[in-house]
């Protein structure tokens, strides 16, 4: 941790928009479609899941707030990791998250093609798909300001959707629809109890909910490029925590007190299950096109997350130098483009290939968000211990309950994990991101080797400088 922030180069986000973003970077088409299968599984007990989870990531962002506020960076977590346990643990992370992101943006642009494709059939899923990616690059590639407003709206509108879907659950349930029977809270208990499946089902449900959570972490990355990097931590962070947890949560208890929890409806699509039994028309298009916007705003996130990260790696001496070059409105566009690019390839190959590439891709990348959050717990801990021991640290956020709240979100991740094993799809992903983990390691330290071996060789030390030595800004100062 430093004592002193480096000023963004770049402030031209606000707190409004940090906080929409970290709301949309959560609210995806997980929420909106892969929740029904976790009803499917852990019957109303997914609410105890979804709270689970929540709790989980309430931990985690509160150890990531803490850090970013003392030092904020669009390298957030990679950077941090990289105080705390070496410049090759920062690269490891940096790398994973990158690599994930650009494959995510692919999916997220498949995705949204295949739907958009129905209703125009005479344009092939890759021409959208490429569509989606090129309008978005320029989205990106505009003033950082632009980007905020464009992302904020997106966001507000599938807040709007979520806040909507809730007020109607809770007319449905209370008997305020008209021509609609209350249902009232027995299907919570109705149908083989609470937890119909028992603490197996609970469990699966937690693996499937958990990762429908990934994406809230942009709030430390995005807060680096605002005019207050330690304000807008914190009260993005306490901002998004509770309203994404009320959100899923709320999500999870209409769903189930609406209807049956094993109803097919339920588990095929949640949202249009619940609004059909209000009577809602053209209640298909409408939810549709709710989960287009979804996916193109997680989409335009992510080009951001990616694009900001790969940038924090090359200031670090990670990856190339010519990343860092930007634009006339400062956008890195080159570290923009470079995301993009590899992202347009495998949008590409998957059209090519759609049942062999992606899911592959996918698999790689599967269980990255449980690797990332255990490099933030980890470094958080002992970034804290080194902090407290040093009396000129000054911490604007403070982790409560430091170290039991650390050490309990750990010992979550590690269950997650334990669980993940006993689950076969699960296993596959965790094997393969860790592999690919792994790799990332083996491959940076190698290079790093041949940076220093180049370096004694007399080569200028600004194009092989390590890259613990280039972490430092003025004003900063590792713990």
């Amino acid at each position: 941790m430093s004592s002193t922030p480096a000023a963004p180069r770049n402030a031209s986000l606000n707190t409004r928009q940090i906080t929409m973003m970290g709301l949309g970077g959560a609210i995806g088409a997980g929420l909106f479609i892969g929740s029904g299968q976790a009803v499917a599984v852990a019957g109303p007990g997914v609410i105890l899941a979804f709270a689970l989870a929540g709790f989980l990531v309430i931990l985690i962002m509160n150890m990531l707030g803490e850090m970013a506020a003392a030092n904020p960076s669009s390298g957030s977590f990679s950077v941090y990791a990289a105080k705390a346990m070496g410049p090759n643990a920062g690269a490891i992370i940096g790398w994973l998250y990158w690599i994930q992101g650009v494959i995510v943006i692919a999916a997220e642009a498949t995705g949204a093609a295949a739907i958009i494709g129905g209703w125009f059939p005479g344009v092939s899923q890759g021409t959208w798909s490429l569509l989606f990616v090129v309008l978005l690059t320029a989205v990106n590639l505009a003033n950082v300001a632009r980007f905020g407003q464009f992302e904020y709206w997106f966001s507000f509108l599938k807040v709007a959707a979520i806040v909507a879907f809730l007020g109607i659950g809770i007319a449905i349930i209370a008997g305020l629809v008209p021509g609609v029977e209350a249902t009232g809270l027995s299907n919570l208990v109705a149908h083989d109890g609470f937890l119909p499946n028992g603490v197996v089902g609970l469990c699966a449900g937690l693996l499937m909910v958990i990762f429908a959570f990934g994406g809230i972490e942009i709030v430390a990355i995005a807060a680096a490029e605002s005019d207050d990097p330690r304000t807008s931590i914190r009260k993005a962070v306490r901002g998004v925590l509770f309203r994404v947890l009320v959100f899923y949560v709320g999500s999870a208890l209409v769903m189930v007190s609406v209807l049956p929890w094993y109803s097919p409806e339920l588990a095929a699509s949640p949202f249009v299950a619940v609004l059909t039994f209000a009577h809602i028309p053209w209640i298909d298009s409408i939810m549709a096109l709710v989960v287009v916007i979804a996916l193109l705003s997680a989409m335009n996130a992510n080009i951001y997350a990616a694009s900001r990260m790969l940038l924090s790696l090359s200031e670090r001496g990670i990856a190339p130098r010519v990343i860092q070059v930007r634009n006339r409105a400062n956008t890195p566009y080159v570290a923009v483009s470079a995301s993009v690019v590899l992202c347009s390839i495998a949008v590409v190959m998957n059209y090519l290939a759609p049942d062999l590439v992606m899911p592959m891709l996918l698999n790689a990348v599967g269980s990255t968000l449980l690797v990332t959050w255990g490099f933030i717990a980890v470094s958080q801990l002992i970034l804290r211990v080194r902090a407290d021991r040093d009396p000129s640290i000054h911490l604007p956020v403070r982790m409560p309950f430091f170290p039991y709240l650390s050490v309990l979100a750990l010992v979550m991740l590690a269950g997650i994990v334990v669980l993940a094993l006993f689950d076969p799809a699960s296993r596959t992903q965790l094997i393969a991101t860790l592999g690919l983990t792994v790799a990332i390691g083996v491959l940076n330290a190698l290079a790093q080797r041949r940076a220093r071996r180049r370096l004694a060789q007399g080569l200028p030390a600004a194009e092989t400088q390590p890259s613990a030595a280039r972490d430092s800004r003025p004003g900063d100062r590792v713990s």
